[in-house]
């Protein structure tokens, strides 16, 4: 790689010094050998970064998060629904059912947009996430949130942002050269303007300054079952 480098150089002062020298002829072959190797270089540096990211993934120190850290999760983000809607404790369990089913739609979705499997309720990096996502060099930590108002609580953010950053961290030292990526996917329930309203608090200003790529994808929850449910 080192060679390339000091190969694609050498002929770019070649262009330039025979420019200067108003060569043309010199100049146009000196110009298309160092397309070729810039050409020849790249390439070499794409082929590279996949054969890292091969024995990279190999490296990944993941495991199924246990049963326990999957109920606890639900039920937080049940109890969290709950108070928002206002749910009597005799529906709590209708609830929770339209929660798996909205986060196993979602990643279904997820998935068929990206066209990879995807491993689901996994701990990496020794921090739970409802699905990881590796494709090529890039691996996206998933959390699923099921959201019925315009809004998503920076407590939760955080929290997110801290558990990729503990394993892009990991990752650091273990000396992987994998990019990790935050995948935020929101179902939601709602109206258009609340839809809108949502937008407009997910401005890109609220995640300016974090450790971690952040990719968000808003999925509507009735869409969703339109797709993978309703005949």
């Amino acid at each position: 790689m080192i060679l390339s480098a000091v190969i694609v150089a050498s002929l770019f002062i070649l262009v330039v010094l025979s420019a200067v020298a108003k060569d043309w002829i010199f100049t146009s072959l000196a110009a298309v050998a160092f397309a070729a190797a810039l050409v020849f270089s790249i390439r070499q540096m794409l082929n590279l970064r996949k054969s890292w990211a091969r024995t990279d993934q190999k490296r990944i120190d993941w495991e199924t998060a246990r049963p326990d850290i999957q109920r606890q999760s639900l039920n937080i983000e049940v109890f969290e629904l709950s108070k928002i809607l206002e749910v009597e404790s005799a529906q709590i369990s209708d609830l929770q059912s339209a929660y798996i089913v909205a986060e196993d739609l979602a990643l279904r979705q997820i998935q068929q947009e990206e066209n990879v499997p995807l491993m689901r309720h996994v701990t990496v990096g020794k921090a739970p996430f409802d699905a990881l996502l590796v494709k090529g060099d890039l691996i996206s930590c998933i959390d699923v949130s099921f959201l019925v108002v315009p809004d998503l609580r920076q407590e939760k953010i955080d929290a997110m942002i801290r558990k990729t950053g503990l394993v892009k961290k990991t990752f650091a030292e273990m000396n992987m050269k994998m990019r990790v990526r935050l995948m935020m996917v929101l179902v939601t329930q709602l109206t258009a303007e609340g839809d809108e309203k949502l937008r407009t608090v997910l401005s890109k200003q609220r995640f300016g300054d974090t450790p971690v790529d952040i990719d968000i994808r808003l999925l509507d929850f009735e869409s969703l079952q339109r797709i993978y449910v309703t005949d």
